[in-house]
């Protein structure tokens, strides 16, 4: 993609994929490589960032022999994630309209 992801969208997407359930961080990464290029010591430094302003919280869990750490959102990150989504439906509708011409025709016929 040729569009820079800025960090409040990562968390966004992050925020996203947890609201769907807790989950460990390779996952996460599987999950938005799907919509996004990204990598594990990308997403990481975003995990930590969630976990210091409480969006998320982390737990180990034993798998395989090793612990595995997961990751939840809290109530505070569910209320972030609807505040990113509002924000971005916005963003979207606004960069859409420009893209589309909608901006131009509409000050254009207040022209004539």
């Amino acid at each position: 993609m040729a569009f820079k992801i800025e960090s409040s969208l990562l968390d966004a997407c992050a925020l996203a994929i947890l609201h769907r359930g807790d989950t460990y961080g390779y996952e996460i990464t599987q999950e938005m490589k799907k919509a996004i290029v990204i990598s594990e010591s990308t997403l990481y430094p975003v995990l930590r960032r969630l976990q210091k302003e409480e969006l998320c919280m982390t737990y180990d869990q034993p798998y395989q022999g090793r612990n595995r750490r997961y990751y939840s959102i809290t109530p505070k990150g569910e209320a972030k994630l609807k505040e990113y989504v509002k924000q971005w439906n916005d963003y979207r509708n606004a960069i859409q309209k420009l893209l589309d011409g909608e901006e131009e025709n509409e000050r254009g016929a207040g022209d004539e």
